[in-house]
């Protein structure tokens, strides 16, 4: 049969009834009703959930076998089909169902049944059935929320930790290299008292390192996983051994340890988890919009602005001012921030549809989770290696307003009072005049030991 536009079609079956869908697809009935249906955004879920989803119904497959549950050569013919799928760089396009869809996500998990039961059938010469072997023992309800928690434990430990830690990395090498560089403080966005470069950049490696702690903290309860709970949380239709067998055999599978929830329950009718675990990514998203637009602010000017650090010149920052370079990679990482904090906020959203045994938003949480995973974890790469390995420090903005900086008196309050220090700098900042100066004049304190007490260096290190 031929379509209007000449692509051949064919018909297929399901329990509503027939319909026509492309010659060549691999999925069938359902898949298509999906595309129908939900023509949305022409978004779909990402690579990474399809891929968690497939390797899914992979150790269901084997563990249904282990358990004499489905004929082995049909479950041998899944698991054969599924590696060819994980193997494929061109596995999305098997995969077109859009992100707004059936709560439950039932549409994109019989879209995965449906591909690889046409797969396994091919490989084994004989029916394999999308719900009767590729599901079995298993329900959408289950299916989803499970994919959303592998999903998220692989993105974390194969892509956002590993960045986390390289720029921590980096930030580490860099402090070192930057550690002879004393800078003028600020608070409130006014100048305070002095600091090292390297303790500016030292304060960013331990947030991001409080942010691998909280993240770390997150993973056990996302190990825990739902499959097994079938429809509802009771179970029905699945073999008892089989959420043991399975996460047992996904654990071996991926070097991850994975658990069966004692309780289905939660791990169907709500989200928690992932609610929990995108708080943490907005966590991460806070600090990450702070170090870029600290970076931001000390390389602004570079005349009328800070000019303390010059980043890497990327690109032409203007379409119409010759010469104007702009911070482009803090910004991108900005705009990155900002988006997952709105992710956070649909997750959030999202997690409170857990209306009796079923959260209904499931494709959404899963899509905006793995969203904000990608999105950080190619930030802060970016962030590290074009911005924060690279800037260069201009020691001599860096000192035109450190000796020009009133606040240092401070330093003179345990010997002078607060009072008479106040006056000092108040005097010295109406005159534009260095604090030591000034200090000289209206103390009888002598310029050797104003210049001992002053030292901006010293004044790093605390203490009286």
């Amino acid at each position: 049969m031929i379509n209007k536009q000449g692509s051949p079609k064919k018909t297929v079956r399901d329990s509503m009834g027939e319909l026509e869908i492309d010659h060549d697809a691999l999925y069938a009935a359902q898949t298509q009703r999906a595309i129908d249906n939900f023509p949305v955004s022409g978004r779909r879920l990402p690579k990474k959930f399809i891929e968690a989803l497939v390797l899914i119904k992979l150790n269901a497959a084997k563990a249904n076998k282990s358990l004499e549950c489905i004929d082995p050569v049909i479950a041998d013919s899944i698991v054969e089909a599924c590696e060819s799928l994980l193997g494929n760089t061109d596995i999305m396009s098997h995969f077109p169902v859009d992100v707004f869809q059936t709560g439950s996500g039932t549409s994109s998990n019989m879209n995965a049944n449906e591909v690889i039961a046409t797969l396994a059938g091919q490989i084994s010469g004989v029916e394999v059935n999308p719900n009767d072997h590729v599901n079995f023992g298993q329900s959408s309800n289950d299916i989803i929320p499970t994919t959303i928690h592998v999903s998220a434990v692989l993105g974390i430990k194969n892509q956002l930790l590993p960045a986390l830690i390289y720029t921590i990395e980096t930030i580490k090498k860099k402090a070192k290299s930057v550690k002879v560089f004393c800078k003028t403080g600020r608070t409130h966005l006014m100048d305070a008292m002095p600091v090292r470069m390297d303790q500016s950049l030292m304060g960013w490696a331990a947030q991001l390192e409080n942010n691998v702690q909280l993240i770390e903290g997150a993973l056990p309860s996302l190990q825990q996983l739902g499959l097994g709970g079938t429809a509802v949380g009771t179970g029905i239709n699945c073999h008892p051994g089989f959420p043991q067998a399975f996460s047992e055999l996904l654990s071996e599978h991926t070097g991850i340890k994975f658990h069966r929830a004692e309780n289905f329950f939660p791990l169907i009718g709500s989200q928690d988890s992932a609610v929990a675990l995108s708080g943490q990514l907005k966590t991460v998203a806070v600090t990450l919009m702070k170090i870029a637009n600290d970076l931001r602010w000390m390389n602004s000017g570079p005349l009328a602005g800070l000019g303390e650090i010059s980043l890497e010149a990327l690109q032409p920052g203007s379409s119409i001012m010759p010469g104007k370079v702009n911070p482009v990679i803090p910004e991108s990482a900005a705009m990155v921030a900002a988006e997952v904090i709105g992710n956070d906020v649909t997750i959030t959203i999202a997690g409170q549809s857990g209306n009796f045994e079923l959260n209904v938003m499931l494709p959404v949480i899963g899509y905006n989770l793995l969203s904000s995973i990608e999105l950080l974890t190619n930030s802060l790469n970016l962030l590290s290696d074009k911005a924060i390995s690279s800037f260069e420090v201009n020691e001599e903005k860096l000192s035109e307003a450190l000796d020009l900086n009133p606040i240092l008196v401070t330093a003179l309050n345990p010997v002078i009072g607060y009072e008479k220090a106040a006056g000092i700098a108040k005097l010295a900042y109406s005159e534009k005049r260095p604090i030591i100066d000034v200090a000289e004049e209206n103390t009888d304190i002598s310029r050797a030991e104003l210049e001992k007490l002053l030292n901006p260096v010293k004044l790093t290190e605390g203490g009286l």
